[in-house]
């Protein structure tokens, strides 16, 4: 009984730690991502390089290869076990053992993971970040609520397994977020916009 879950964990955290923003910086010539900015290897760190496009594609397969997990583990295992796949992605990508175990934030792939295990709920992760993000203009204020109201979403369609498994990558996602959480509580967060505000305003 414990196998299947192990498989589909071990599946998760291998299609999880795949580096893509580090891959695609590389390919495009745009340095190695651990030396810029946080050194993280999401989305967001590769925005700092300048490249959209590059920051734009990492987000989309940050996302599906936690999508991809959840969906080849329920093939494999059954629906259980695909919520452990969910928990092995965000540990790959959040420490990838090819990487020395630094990695990136997760809420690329935590979204992803939603997406495989519940549309509904994966929406429910969008309109509050969306929501949140549009009052505070702090992107990473949305992304810390839309994590939260993930297994909210979950628990209300009947589904308390999965949601105790995405409280879980919750919390891990809002660890990874410390920094930006203590940057919040002393209002020095950067806000949507902010620095092409800035950049502009130098620039006028």
């Amino acid at each position: 009984m414990l196998l299947p879950p192990i498989l589909a964990l071990a599946l998760g955290y291998l299609l999880g730690s795949i580096p893509f923003g580090l891959i695609l910086t590389r390919a495009a010539g745009a340095g190695d991502l651990r030396a810029i900015g946080s050194g993280n290897i999401g989305a967001t760190n590769v925005l700092r390089t300048g490249r959209r496009d590059l920051a734009a594609a990492t987000l989309v397969l940050d996302a599906l290869k936690g999508t991809a997990a959840v969906l080849a583990a329920g093939a494999l295992f059954g629906g259980s076990a695909a919520q452990a796949a969910a928990l092995g992605a965000l540990l790959g990508h959040m420490f990838p053992v090819w990487l020395g175990f630094r990695g990136g934030k997760g809420v690329a792939t935590y979204l992803g993971c939603a997406m495989g295990v519940s549309i509904v709920a994966a929406l429910a992760f969008a309109a509050a970040w969306l929501l949140t993000a549009a009052l505070t203009r702090l992107s990473s204020a949305g992304a810390l609520v839309a994590c939260m109201v993930t297994p909210m979403a979950l628990l209300a369609l009947g589904q308390p397994s999965a949601a105790l498994i995405f409280l879980v990558m919750a919390a891990l996602v809002w660890i990874r977020h410390r920094a930006n959480i203590e940057r919040l509580i002393a209002g020095t967060e950067p806000r949507i916009g902010q620095k092409a505000a800035e950049k502009l305003g130098q620039s006028g």
